[in-house]
């Protein structure tokens, strides 16, 4: 199996975490918080300039001298066709988010709490598409492609192993990173991956069962998505066993597919004038406002400061701590393509796609609020998407293919991330043994389902967001690194 040390260090970690998340949820929640307030007030213009940089830095390699550089031998062909590669980056990097926080956050912004405006103010509408977008959009991607931009360019081109650590060995040396230092920095992205997916694996669950209940009147408890939890454990596992090629490839195009159904299907019932109309001018105040979103602190106003922490500085650290996952995702399907067309397609493809489901599905919810048609501000989360539907014709058709696109991504996603943890505690093996993704996925499966039982998720959704702090660091010095070697080879 070639476990590595980082496998079982990663595995202590997260049972200690499981034990404290479930024993003492209370405990874990109030410390955890304690520490992210202070990371907010304290690093939060940290956080927005490693973002800033890194877009900066996508832009420039893309139009630089370094772009007809490929991600492998010279002349080497992608390994998937461009469908395949877009549909298993985008599955991995969005998830089950693209369906319900197209609705739940922009019903946020513009009725319960807005960064400029007094919320249900037309000010505060049209902003908010704009803020969901600028969360979702080119930031985020921008990160996402620089962290995986980096892994493939020395997995493929320099013939490093598949590791973070491995990056940082022009920086630092061989003898350091493949020592204790080395594990060190692998554990932290393990853990990261780890901790994040398992509160998605709980909070997806939480979600197919609200679909189910609305659809069916099934009950909602513990044991209903504890249920739900083991049919999509042994169906990922079956997702990658099969290997990236096969399962992971057909469910993630499948996914893709319907989700463009769903959302065409959705646009033709819904408000299409007023969607296309908040689309074009969100899309305007998104570019105009560009610069000043990004650099945005508020902090003269306490309560513009606190919907910056709450929303725009949580987002960029859920971005970074969830770059080693996507990253070394898109970088293991991402061989044979040049830095130029691997960055157009991973920063741009996916933010033009994500804004049109934020227009589609945002607009046709805010369309109900905005006319007295519905209160979705008042639902939770989990829900907001299925009461909008209530109001539209053929709400019960496109419910049903919500609950099956949410299963799919719930699938993807989880898949994905065995693939990687397999990778990552194997040395950096590109087709780690089943038996190690095997461990992987139960693994994460009995952490979301204890988690989910203590309801503990929001102290491991916190720790997600302390993990960032170090993770940033690690990616500039890989950035560092990374432009050391392709000056020096290319």
């Amino acid at each position: 199996m070639h476990i590595t040390r980082v496998f079982w260090y990663a595995v202590v970690i997260c049972i200690a975490i499981v034990l404290w998340g479930s024993i003492a949820p209370t405990n874990l929640n109030d410390l955890t918080v304690v520490a992210t307030t202070f990371i907010y007030d304290h690093f939060a213009w940290f956080y927005i300039f490693v973002i800033v940089a890194m877009i900066s830095f996508c832009i420039y390699i893309m139009f630089s001298r370094f772009g007809k550089v490929t991600l492998g031998k010279q002349n080497e062909k992608p390994e998937f066709s461009l469908l395949a590669w877009f549909a298993m980056l985008f599955s991995a990097g969005m998830g089950i988010g693209l369906v319900f926080f197209t609705t739940a956050e922009t019903i946020s912004h513009a009725f319960i709490s807005s960064p400029n405006a007094t919320p249900g103010s037309d000010q505060a509408i049209i902003e908010s598409l704009q803020y969901a977008m600028f969360h979702w959009g080119l930031h985020g991607w921008g990160l996402y492609s620089i962290v995986a931009l980096v892994l493939a360019y020395f997995k493929f081109r320099v013939g490093a192993p598949g590791l973070i650590s491995a990056t940082l060995e022009p920086l630092f040396g061989k003898k350091i990173m493949r020592g204790t230092v080395g594990h060190i920095v692998d554990t932290l992205a393990v853990f990261a991956t780890v901790v994040g997916v398992a509160s998605t694996l709980g909070f997806g669950s939480a979600q197919i069962n609200s679909g189910l209940t609305y659809l069916f009147d099934a009950p909602k408890t513990f044991w209903f998505q504890l249920i739900i939890l083991l049919i999509a454990t042994v169906l990922f596992i079956l997702s990658a066993w099969s290997g990236i090629g096969r399962g992971i490839k057909y469910l993630s195009t499948i996914n893709i597919v319907v989700g463009f159904i769903l959302l065409l299907l959705l646009f033709i019932v819904g408000p299409s004038m007023y969607i296309l109309n908040l689309f074009t001018t969100s899309i305007g105040k998104y570019a105009g406002n560009f610069i000043e979103m990004s650099f945005e602190l508020k902090p003269l106003n306490g309560d513009q400061r606190q919907w910056i922490n709450e929303w725009t500085i949580f987002y960029w650290a859920w971005w970074i701590s969830w770059a080693p996952f996507v990253g070394m995702f898109i970088a293991r399907v991402s061989k044979g393509r040049t830095i130029r067309e691997f960055v157009a397609g991973v920063l741009l493809a996916p933010t033009l796609v994500t804004f049109i489901f934020f227009a589609v599905f945002g607009g046709s919810a805010l369309y109900l609020e905005q006319n007295g048609i519905a209160k979705l501000s008042a639902l939770v989360t989990e829900t907001v998407t299925f009461g909008m539907y209530e109001h539209y014709p053929l709400g019960t058709i496109l419910s049903l293919i919500t609950v099956f696109v949410i299963a799919v991504f719930f699938i993807t996603s989880a898949d994905s991330a065995t693939f990687v943890l397999g990778m990552f505690s194997t040395g950096g093996q590109l087709n780690p043994s089943n038996v190690v993704k095997i461990i992987w996925g139960l693994t994460l499966s009995a952490m979301a389902a204890i988690v989910m039982y203590s309801g503990g998720i929001k102290g491991f959704q916190n720790m997600l967001i302390i993990s960032a702090l170090p993770l940033s660091l690690i990616i500039i010095l890989m950035v560092v690194s990374f432009y050391k070697v392709i000056q020096q080879k290319e």
